[in-house]
């Protein structure tokens, strides 16, 4: 199964899958609203301003399974990203990364991630970075600020 025939769930909760990123680089990202590095969706939606018209996209999947950091429901998600950081990149569903209910997006992401990690995501804000053809080029630490990634995004574009 290609990357883009993932079946996802948008914030708003319409079903569809990832065929419509197809001939983008993307940025795959979990993310949580009460994390410490939250502060890391200003710097995320300012590489997406930056970029989204070269073909970059960044894709935020909301994921409660780091210390109960991303409790809110799919409107207060979205409310507070909005609100606070004026987030204009597709958001998704609140979804698994890890253990047996992984949503199969991440399953990928994982299986196709070209290094030897441990391919259990270790926290909130890990990013993934997809070339445009849908291959996984990297596996970004949550620690790394999105300011960091310019080099690796203006590389595949």
């Amino acid at each position: 199964m290609s990357l883009y025939d993932i079946a996802v769930k948008t914030i708003s909760g319409e079903e569809k899958t990832l065929a419509a990123f197809k001939g983008h680089v993307l940025l795959i990202v979990n993310v949580a609203s009460q994390c410490g590095l939250t502060p890391q969706y200003k710097g995320l939606q300012e590489l997406y301003e930056r970029y989204q018209d070269k073909g970059f996209v960044i894709l935020g999947f909301p994921c409660n399974q780091f210390a109960g950091q991303e409790p809110g429901t799919e409107d207060e998600i979205a409310t507070f990203c909005d609100r606070n950081y004026g987030v204009t990149f597709p958001l998704f569903a609140k979804i698994d990364v890890n253990g047996p209910d992984a949503h199969p997006l991440y399953q990928h992401l994982k299986e196709h991630t070209p290094s030897e990690e441990n391919p259990d995501i270790e926290w909130n804000f890990a990013k993934f970075l997809v070339d445009k053809d849908g291959h996984v080029i990297k596996r970004i630490s949550a620690r790394t600020q999105p300011e960091e990634l310019i080099t690796d995004i203006e590389s595949l574009l």
